[in-house]
C-alpha cells in the first residue's frame, strides 16, 4: 500500500512540475482513424481559447497505448486515441507504471472500407472471400478439415463471381487498430463460417485466434504503414489494389476510391449507425487523469471534444466521417468525463 501511495504522490509532482519545466501545449497521441477528427477539434480549440493547439501524432493505437503506458509526467503524451478499446494486458501496463486514473471517452463509431479505385469495378465481397484471400492459413480446398498455406493469387480462385485478378490489398501494419479491428469483425467473421474452425472457439482459443486473425506474408497483403492517405493514394494509381482504411478517408476521398460491398451493405453513414455493415467498430481516446490539473486546457479540450458542435448529430466531426453516440450517451459521456469517472477493468 505504501509503495502505491508513494507511486501516487511522485506522479502528482511530476506532473504538477510539467508546466513550469516548460510544457505548456496538450500532448495527444495514437489511431490513425481518431487522428484527422482529434486535429479538427484541436484546431478548433487552439482558435476559440488562449491556449496552445495541442500536439498530434499518430503513431496507431498500439503504439500510442505504449507511450501512454509508460508512466506519468512532462516526458509521456496526456491523451491517446484508439480505434478500439484499451485491452486488459493495456490497461494493466498503465497499473504497473502509474498510470492509474484513466478517463475513457467514447466519441463514436466508424466503418473499416475495403476500397477500390473508381477507375474500377465495385466488387461484392463477403467476410468469408475477405478471410479466404488474406489468412495466412485456410481449408484445404480439397474439402478436407484441414489447413494449408494460403494458396490463393487471384480473386476469381477465392470466389468465382469475383474478378480473374491478382489478390492485391493495401492495408495497415499490426500496430494499428484498424488492423486489430479488421483481423477481429472481418477475417474472423470469414473464418466462423467454417464449422471446424469455429468449433476450435471452445477447445482451443490460442489456436483459433491464430487462424483467423494471422495475416499471409506472401505478398497478396501489403503493409501500408499508418498513413491511410497514402494508401488512397496508392488505390488512385492502381485500379487493381484494394485498401483497407477508416470511412473517414472513404468519405474525404469519394471522388477518387469507392466502398466494396460486403455482405451486400456498402459503408455508409446509415449502414454503419444502425449496425447492418459488418465491419464497423468504436472510437476512442484515453485521458491520463493525473495530468488534468497540471497541464494547461485539457478541461478544456474535453469539453471541446465532447459538445454537441463537436460530436451531435449537426457538430462538426459529422463531416469528418464520425458516426454519433445516441443523444442519451452523448450526455451520459459529457457527465461521467466532466465528473473525471475513470475506468476500470
Amino acid at each position: 500500500m505504501k509503495k502505491v501511495i508513494l507511486t501516487a504522490a511522485v506522479s502528482v509532482a511530476l506532473v504538477a512540475n510539467a508546466y513550469a519545466a516548460g510544457r505548456s501545449t496538450i500532448s495527444v497521441v495514437g489511431s490513425s482513424t481518431v487522428y484527422p477528427f482529434a486535429t479538427v477539434v484541436a484546431e478548433k480549440f487552439g482558435k476559440k481559447t488562449s491556449f496552445s493547439t495541442p500536439k498530434i501524432e499518430s503513431t496507431g493505437s498500439g503504439g500510442g497505448m505504449k507511450l501512454f503506458c509508460n508512466g506519468v509526467g512532462l516526458s509521456t503524451p496526456d491523451i491517446t486515441n484508439a480505434s478500439r478499446r484499451i485491452k486488459k494486458s493495456e490497461y494493466d501496463k498503465c497499473q504497473k507504471n502509474g498510470v492509474t486514473d484513466i478517463v475513457e471517452v467514447h466519441i463514436g463509431f466508424d466503418g473499416i472500407a475495403v476500397a477500390n479505385s473508381k477507375k474500377s469495378e465495385q466488387l461484392k465481397l463477403s467476410r468469408k472471400d475477405l478471410f479466404l484471400a488474406l489468412a495466412q492459413k485456410v481449408p484445404n480446398p480439397d474439402g478436407s478439415k484441414t489447413l494449408v498455406e494460403n494458396p490463393y493469387k487471384t480473386w476469381k480462385q477465392v470466389n468465382a463471381a469475383l474478378p480473374d485478378t491478382a489478390i492485391e490489398v493495401l492495408g495497415p501494419p499490426p500496430t494499428s487498430g484498424t488492423r486489430d479491428a479488421f483481423a477481429e469483425l472481418a477475417m474472423e467473421g470469414g473464418c466462423k463460417k467454417f464449422d471446424f474452425i469455429k468449433a476450435m472457439k471452445k477447445s482451443d482459443k490460442k489456436a483459433y485466434k491464430g487462424i483467423c486473425h494471422t495475416v499471409r506474408e506472401d505478398g497478396p497483403y501489403i503493409e501500408a504503414g499508418e498513413n491511410d492517405n497514402l494508401i488512397v493514394q496508392k488505390l488512385d494509381k492502381n485500379p487493381n489494389a484494394l485498401g483497407i482504411f477508416g470511412f473517414s478517408f472513404l468519405e474525404q476521398n469519394d471522388d477518387k476510391v469507392q466502398g466494396s460491398l460486403v455482405e451486400g451493405k456498402v459503408p455508409e453513414f446509415e449502414t454503419i449507425a444502425d449496425g447492418s455493415y459488418p465491419i464497423s467498430r468504436p472510437l476512442y481516446f484515453y485521458v491520463k487523469k493525473a495530468h488534468m490539473d497540471s497541464i494547461p486546457g485539457m478541461d478544456a479540450y474535453l469539453k471541446e471534444f465532447t459538445s454537441e458542435s463537436a460530436m451531435g448529430e449537426d457538430g462538426y466531426l459529422l463531416d469528418k466521417g464520425l458516426i454519433p453516440l445516441s443523444d442519451d450517451e452523448r450526455d451520459m459521456l459529457r457527465k461521467n468525463v466532466m465528473a473525471g469517472k475513470t475506468l476500470s477493468m
